[in-house]
């Protein structure tokens, strides 16, 4: 029974470090991977895009190194994610290289733009309070810089890269404040309307931006008028099991990325 018990705890305590308990973050960060390759599909923007996908699973084992050094102590969990993260920020920087190689120059901007939002929501990890609004939204903003620096990688216009950006931050604008609603309704929680309400305001913003920078976007916007109308209309029925909430939001997310696509290589045709 021993034998069998500490392969099984090691690996839980693997996954504690090295998975994300976040499982709308794996949605949230295909989908500018996505957009960007179905735009501008290059060698640089794979590698930036699978980037993308190592940077959010390093991100767990990080803050927890971080958060176990600001607390002054250095368990078990704490030497293996420094290991973990070790690998996958060795992984991170070698395509990073490859980026900075096989990419047209420039590309890099948008992820300098980022960095305060990356700042704000590792201030509030590494207090752990990352579960709040603020830092999911910032977070959640800056992985949609991915798609704007995918574009940029295979030479296409920074209008285009930056609407692209705000297509996708006005999604995440509208539906985050959305699910939490929905959340704190189905666990009988306050809840923030305004939240909600400002999001909506935000995303029609953005999106009205994003036609204003490049009008092959359009698609896209109105993509992102239909999901606002449909999280309102969802406010008045009964909330379902939040492993639905999630499997719709991502539903979702994948139609404004599909149909955005779709406007922008139709404009080009």
């Amino acid at each position: 029974m021993i034998e069998t018990v500490a392969p099984l705890a090691a690996r839980s305590r693997l996954r504690s470090v090295a998975l994300p308990a976040e499982h709308g973050g794996w949605g949230l960060t295909a989908e500018p991977a996505l957009l960007g390759l179905l735009i501008a599909p290059s060698r640089a923007g794979w590698c930036i895009a699978l980037g993308a996908f190592v940077a959010f699973l390093a991100r767990t084992p990080v803050k927890v190194a971080l958060v176990d050094r600001r607390r002054g102590r250095v368990l078990e969990r704490t030497r293996l994610a420094r290991r973990v993260a070790a690998v996958e920020l060795g992984v991170l920087a070698a395509l990073a290289t490859g980026a900075l190689v096989l990419a047209e120059p420039g590309f890099w901007v948008p992820a300098v733009v980022a960095l305060p939002l990356v700042a704000v929501e590792g201030w509030f990890e590494v207090r752990s309070r990352g579960r709040r609004l603020v830092p999911e939204l910032a977070a959640a903003v800056a992985v949609c810089s991915v798609a704007a620096m995918v574009v940029l990688a295979d030479g296409q216009s920074g209008r285009l890269a930056a609407g692209v950006w705000l297509v996708l931050a006005a999604r995440v604008a509208t539906s985050l404040p959305h699910v939490r609603a929905q959340i704190a309704r189905l666990r009988q929680r306050p809840s923030q309307p305004w939240a909600a309400s400002a999001g909506d305001l935000a995303a029609v913003a953005l999106s009205a931006g994003a036609v204003v920078l490049d009008r092959s976007l359009l698609a896209g916007a109105a993509a992102v008028l239909v999901l606002i109308t449909i999280q309102r209309r969802a406010e008045s029925r009964p909330v379902p099991r939040p492993v639905v909430v999630g499997m719709r939001q991502t539903a979702m997310g994948i139609v404004v990325v599909l149909v955005t696509a779709i406007g922008v290589l139709a404009s080009a045709t």
